[in-house]
């Protein structure tokens, strides 16, 4: 009798302690699954899968094919969601993991619809011109986009051959061709003033030459017009140039001295009064090959361009007259041919 009590305690001891030791080791079990598109049952691959009431936060990405895996989970009950770019989020809850088999999850997603607002795309002000009359076929352009552009040279001319519509004459001179319109329909204006060819080395009845006498030191926005030209620029059929002189500054005192591909140029500004804002604006440049022809340099050519222009502005405000402007363009030029 005593025998058979003690065997009783020792099994009842040992299935004790092989349910704590099972309870002691964590028993953990694998969730895998597969997410589709809900209407064409095609794969998704790159989509996250996170364990929401987890600490920390699991999270696994769909692979090509579409499959997950969480592996080794604490068996007991989950949250899952589930998001994809474009898709609407699924949330998974209380699912059940358990030790006896592996859980397998089947996801579909559906493509998430927003209907938006009409989106409107309009110009900026960097394109609307300064005259308010051009409604069509014009933009103004910057000083610094004179430099930027390609083979621009500093030169407005050449910066329009960039454009849309607009092709150069050729790299010795700076002729432009709109839409195939001639060259000689091109009009030049500066500050509403009307002006025949500013270039050097011009022909009569043309638009262009060799160097510009413009100099884009000296010059603000301006528009640039190639069709449905306003009243106001005649009967032009080609183009506009229609320019504008900055001011000096008129509360300090500046000078420039350059040398570059447009020769060796020197300026200054400033103004006669801070009080009312008077200011005046020169610029003066000159251009010779001679004294690289002297050093040996070799142009391939067998003339000797040479020019000289000069540019000025001067401003006067008034309390009752408004702005009073004087501006002038001159050069010179000559080619020496050996």
């Amino acid at each position: 009798m005593i025998m058979q009590t003690a065997k009783k305690t020792f099994c009842l001891a040992l299935l004790l302690l092989t349910i704590s030791n099972l309870y002691a080791q964590k028993v953990t079990q694998n969730v895998k699954g597969r997410v589709i598109d809900k209407q064409t049952k095609n794969s998704i691959p790159g989509v996250t899968i996170k364990i929401l009431n987890s600490t920390p936060i699991k999270a696994v990405v769909t692979d090509i094919d579409g499959y997950f895996s969480f592996n080794n989970l604490t068996v007991g009950r989950y949250d899952f969601i589930v998001n994809f770019l474009s898709y609407e989020e699924i949330v998974l809850s209380n699912i059940l993991v358990t030790s006896g088999k592996e859980v397998f999850l089947n996801i579909e997603l559906q493509e998430n619809v927003i209907n938006l607002k009409t989106v409107v795309v309009t110009a900026g002000k960097k394109e609307e011109s300064i005259n308010k009359m051009a409604m069509v076929s014009s933009r103004q352009f910057t000083v610094e986009e004179t430099g930027r552009y390609a083979g621009s040279r500093s030169d407005p001319a050449r910066m329009a051959s960039n454009y849309a519509g607009v092709i150069g004459g050729g790299d010795m001179r700076n002729d432009i061709i709109v839409r195939g319109n001639s060259p000689s329909g091109v009009l030049w204006r500066i500050d509403g003033l009307q002006i025949p060819n500013p270039n050097h080395f011009s022909f009569v009845g043309t638009s262009g030459g060799i160097f510009s006498m413009l100099n884009n030191n000296l010059l603000s926005n301006s528009d640039f017009i190639t069709g449905a030209f306003p009243a106001e620029y005649g009967n032009k059929n080609a183009a506009v140039f229609d320019l504008k002189m900055r001011n000096g500054n008129s509360e300090k005192r500046e000078s420039l001295a350059q040398i570059g591909l447009n020769g060796l140029e020197f300026g200054t500004e400033g103004g006669f009064s801070k009080k009312n804002r008077t200011s005046y604006l020169i610029n003066f440049r000159t251009f010779s090959l001679k004294p690289a022809k002297m050093l040996g340099v070799d142009f391939k050519t067998s003339g000797i361009p040479n020019f000289k222009d000069v540019s000025f502005k001067l401003n006067f405000p008034t309390s009752k007259f408004g702005y009073i402007t004087l501006f002038g363009i001159g050069g010179t030029s000559s080619l020496s041919i050996l």
